[in-house]
């Protein structure tokens, strides 16, 4: 059984070009494969492999310090969805195609999902 994970953070990364190297060698000691998109503003990416080694690739990003509040989602395959690694150098981590935009100082206000009907309902709210 594969675990497939998918995990991204909004962080600035000022050393995300040789963060590459550690984070690379590390999921090809542990057998992970997929993509994971590092840039400026943080880390994107769908990788797979046994449980284990999926805990180590997120336990490696969480001792790092930085990723504190890593979204992450799991699921799981009887077969392996990549065929290799990749851990590429980007200039977004989700491409949105704007100039000039900062996602880590540009992010709305949080909303409680128990607040989220009341919110859409209130007539002076846009």
């Amino acid at each position: 059984m594969f675990t497939i994970c998918a995990l991204y953070q909004f962080v600035r990364l000022d050393d995300f070009e040789t963060f590459r190297t550690p984070l690379r060698e590390l999921m090809v000691e542990l057998e992970v494969k997929g993509t994971i998109l590092l840039a400026l503003e943080g880390l994107n990416g769908t990788i797979s492999g046994s449980k284990a080694s999926i805990d180590g690739v997120i336990q490696f990003l969480q001792d790092d310090g930085r990723f504190d509040n890593l979204e992450i989602k799991f699921s799981h395959s009887e077969t392996t969805p990549f065929k290799r690694l990749k851990v590429k150098l980007k200039k977004e981590i989700v491409t949105l195609g704007v100039e000039h935009i900062d996602p880590l100082s540009s992010v709305g206000t949080y909303v409680n999902p128990q607040d989220w009907n009341a919110l859409i309902s209130d007539p002076d709210v846009v």
